[in-house]
């Protein structure tokens, strides 16, 4: 059976746009979060939620959220261009070692992750420098933004090729023809954070008198043809070439980390560089408008994604389907159907060793809330987005490090 949209709230419109959900597994929060951002004025036609739905900070995770004239950073949110990355080598699952644990320290040691930062800039000049003259644009306009990170020009250069923490990772998987993958999932780190939460800020102290009554600080926007508007959009747009280049750079580092381990191989797919936080000028029904997706990918007809399980499940390699009802979007993940704090207290270290078995994964107390319990069920999520994307590789995971 194909599943599309499962529930509509605010149907008739009469109170702002239509809210379309692909699944009835919405939390009450998440429906109250929705039904207030389904009542700004500048959304264009209606709000698309994803499967993988969640209460999220500012804004719903799944959704996606196109809007005219206007854009609400907070529902870009901090991890600005956080995304995923992943590509298929020439090895074969039997050509992987019995103990993946070297393979898992040599990519530890090459990678720095949670907090940490290189200890010298390894990204090339080629890739820097365009960056940096770009910031300078940036920074010379808001000063302040180099208050809020410190030592800040050597900091977003040395975290360029880094992890970060909470749910960001590194995997080595297998796919259903035994084909080995590495995948990573990462954003804009330190300093796309920043930008983040600088313009949010400032968001939220400019006046919203453009579009009328805005029903949760959050919401604030900023309109089109303002000075903090055209501002916004250059950072953003920065820090998702930041995160694609991250991941870019920490896909380069893990390949020269596992190389010595493994037979000689050669990458056999276009490698796919997806983000799933961000916001960009698309064309839908006849307009051009700014989508932003808040934990969504896009997935427009015959454009590759990524689709990750939680620890221990399975991740998807998807074709997208160009739905015009979702904005040409699809999930990011499982979502989680718990929070950080909730999960802590439910589960213990021994359920997540039971839980991450067959994989080479960090199982100590600290990553507890990152257990597969806490997520919803991927198999579930994916039956419910049949009309948006097709499946093209099924993979597991073997190796997992967490931040």
């Amino acid at each position: 059976m194909k599943m599309s949209i499962q529930m509509i709230l605010n149907a008739k419109a009469e109170y702002g746009v239509p809210v379309k959900i692909y699944t009835q597994d919405v939390d009450h929060e998440s429906l109250i979060q929705l039904r207030k951002m389904a009542q700004l004025q500048f959304i264009h036609s209606h709000i698309a939620v994803m499967p993988d739905v969640h209460l999220g900070k500012g804004a719903t995770v799944g959704s996606v959220i196109p809007t005219k004239n206007a854009i609400i950073p907070a529902a870009v949110g901090v991890d600005i261009g956080c995304g995923m990355n992943a590509l298929r080598i020439s090895l074969k699952a039997g050509q992987l070692p019995d103990n993946l644990s070297s393979l898992r320290n040599v990519i530890e040691r090459k990678v720095p992750v949670g907090f940490e930062m290189h200890k010298q800039v390894k990204a090339k000049a080629s890739t820097l420098s365009p960056l940096d003259k770009k910031l300078k644009l940036i920074t010379d306009k808001h000063p302040a933004l180099k208050r809020m990170l410190r030592n800040f020009d050597s900091t977003w250069q040395k975290q360029l090729g880094t992890l970060g923490g909470g749910n960001h990772f590194i995997e080595l998987c297998i796919d259903e023809n035994d084909d080995i993958w590495v995948m990573l999932h990462s954003g804009s780190r330190g300093l796309g954070n920043v930008i983040g939460t600088y313009f949010i800020e400032r968001a939220k102290k400019e006046a919203q008198h453009r579009f009328g009554h805005v029903p949760d600080k959050d919401l604030s926007y900023f309109a089109e043809g303002s000075t903090n508007f055209d501002d916004y959009v250059e950072a953003v747009e920065w820090a998702q070439e930041y995160a694609f280049e991250n991941r870019r750079e920490m896909m380069r580092l893990i390949l020269e980390a596992i190389r010595p381990l493994l037979p000689s191989f050669q990458m056999t797919k276009e490698a796919i560089n997806c983000h799933h936080n961000y916001v960009q000028k698309e064309l839908h029904f006849g307009e051009e408008v700014f989508v932003t997706r808040k934990g969504a990918i896009r997935a427009g007809l015959d454009e590759y994604g990524i689709i990750p399980g939680s620890m221990g499940a399975q991740s998807f390699i998807v074709k997208g389907k160009g739905n015009p009802e979702s904005f040409c979007s699809c999930s990011h993940g499982a979502g989680r159907k718990m929070s950080r704090s909730k999960a802590k207290n439910l589960f213990n270290q021994q359920d997540l060793i039971a839980q991450t078995q067959g994989v080479e994964c960090r199982k100590d107390k600290g990553v507890v809330d990152e257990i597969p319990s806490a997520y919803k069920d991927i198999h579930q999520v994916m039956a419910n987005q049949s009309d948006l994307i097709e499946v093209v590789h099924t993979l597991k995971q073997v190796l997992c490090i967490k931040g």
